[in-house]
């Protein structure tokens, strides 16, 4: 009896782990066969003669969630860390390297994909082969080392984006390190480019990046959905906002609105830090402290899209804390979103930014005639803002500033980005910007985020409602 009890004890304390086997999490966004086509480019590109081998992002400490890297993601769609994926032009296999699986960290986590799921992990993903991470080393010898031709070696030398980043500000934020003669660290991309390089040093090393931000300028059709979903929430957040507005509320508190919709569309958290700036506080353009009350007679703008299933978005409004524009706040705002409208009407495949600006720009020449405005200085803003060559932005994907180059390009079906015409005024720090995002389809363009009011009285009806910082005040 006592030889039955023990084992029944035994068999309950396996439970736990034995459930976490069988309940697993994987990405249901994309099938295998956009993951293989994607593989596929790579393998087209590097050659018979390469390999390509991309590093995931590292686990995380304490009770931070984990985000895999957009790149990673990209290609495989696997959400574990410290994974290594090697692609072999030779033979045209691709082959995921896993740590061995933890049943401590299941037992309190649920199940994580490990190499001990090989025949699990090839049917979701379509990779060739799942290997333990310590067989890396010996397989990269295996590729052409001991017998053949030494083959080149790809690998992403760009910074990996993890969250709520882009690579222009991952960047800057290296440089900045770079100033600080006290800071020794380099990046991880530097990092492993040395490892490879002093543990194989035969091996030629190449930038897989360029290749991959060509990639993924281009969106897909599922891509394109995702986009529009996570600008579909973006544009109920800024909603929402309008509605909270009123003077007396903090920056912070429209920012707590926004992430409620988030979250109860189900995103993961911001695509980036939130913009929401009253006042003067606009002028600067990547405001994000949110600590200060909004008052009567100023405008607040507000720049802020979720992270969505590794997309986002990027939509931005600017309105009047007391609900109504006045009359100089009317001028100024009818010309950019006058603007907005010109842009987008010159949106096709074919044209290029250049083309899109310049007509734009004639057409906005017409619109000032007759026109008046309350100050010289938004007089000279709004004709500099003619000169202007940033209201045509960036792309928006996996980042909100996404990798890949369409300045003065042919614009082609699948690019995504945005159109976000702006003005300053410096004598009255005044910075006034609506941000719309448009992907290109194969006869024409599309305003993902053409739902969000932007005409003054849809602005000032939406500001007439309650809103969530009238339903739950805080005390």
């Amino acid at each position: 009896m006592k030889k039955v009890i023990l084992v029944l004890i035994l068999f309950i304390l396996r439970v736990p782990s034995l459930i976490s086997q069988e309940k697993h999490y994987y990405q249901s966004d994309f099938s295998i066969k956009e993951f293989k086509t994607r593989r596929a480019v790579i393998f087209d590109k590097i050659g018979v003669n390469g390999i390509a081998l991309i590093q995931s992002a590292p686990t995380v400490a304490g009770f931070k969630i984990f985000r895999q890297t957009n790149t990673f993601y990209y290609l495989c769609g696997l959400e574990e860390g410290h994974a290594y994926l090697l692609l072999n032009g030779k033979n045209r296999t691709t082959t995921v390297y896993l740590p061995h699986r933890e049943e401590s960290r299941e037992n309190n986590q649920g199940k994580i994909l490990s190499a001990e799921d090989a025949d699990l992990i090839q049917k979701l993903t379509g990779l060739t082969r799942v290997r333990p991470v310590e067989f890396l080393g010996n397989d990269l010898i295996l590729s052409g080392l001991i017998k053949g031709e030494t083959p080149v070696l790809y690998t992403p030398l760009s910074p990996a984006e993890m969250g709520n980043d882009s690579r222009d500000e991952i960047l800057s934020g290296h440089a900045r390190a770079a100033a600080d003669p006290w800071d020794s660290n380099i990046t991880r991309e530097a990092k492993f480019k040395r490892l490879l390089s002093e543990r194989f040093p035969e091996f030629e090393i190449q930038d897989l990046s360029p290749l991959l931000d060509s990639m993924r300028l281009i969106k897909s059709p599922r891509e394109i959905d995702l986009i529009s979903k996570a600008t579909e929430i973006a544009g109920l957040a800024i909603i929402e906002a309008m509605r909270s507005t009123k003077p007396g509320v903090y920056e912070y508190q429209l920012d707590a609105a926004a992430k409620y919709i988030f979250y109860q569309h189900g995103a993961q958290g911001d695509g980036y830090p939130s913009i929401i700036g009253g006042g003067e506080n606009s002028f600067m353009g990547h405001y994000f402290r949110k600590t200060d009350v909004l008052k009567d007679g100023d405008l607040v703008l507000m720049d802020y899209a979720p992270d969505y299933r590794y997309y986002t978005s990027d939509v931005t409004r600017i309105w009047p804390v007391n609900g109504k524009f006045d009359k100089a706040q009317t001028a100024l705002y009818n010309y950019i979103k006058e603007y907005r409208d010109a842009l987008f009407s010159h949106l096709k495949p074919g044209i290029t930014s250049n083309e899109v600006l310049d007509n734009a720009a004639a057409d906005m020449q017409q619109y000032l005639i007759g026109k008046t405005f309350k100050k010289l200085s938004h007089l000279k803003a709004v004709r500099e803002g003619l000169r202007f060559r940033g209201h045509f932005q960036h792309p928006v994907g996996m980042a909100v500033h996404d990798v890949g180059e369409l300045r003065n390009i042919p614009l082609k079906p699948g690019m995504v980005f945005t159109i976000d015409p702006m003005i300053w005024i410096p004598e009255e720090r005044l910075y006034i910007r609506i941000e719309d995002i448009v992907v290109i389809t194969e006869t024409s363009a599309r305003n993902l985020s053409s739902f969000v009011p932007s005409s003054i009285s849809e602005i000032q009806k939406i500001i007439k409602e309650k809103g969530l910082t009238e339903l739950r005040p805080v005390n």
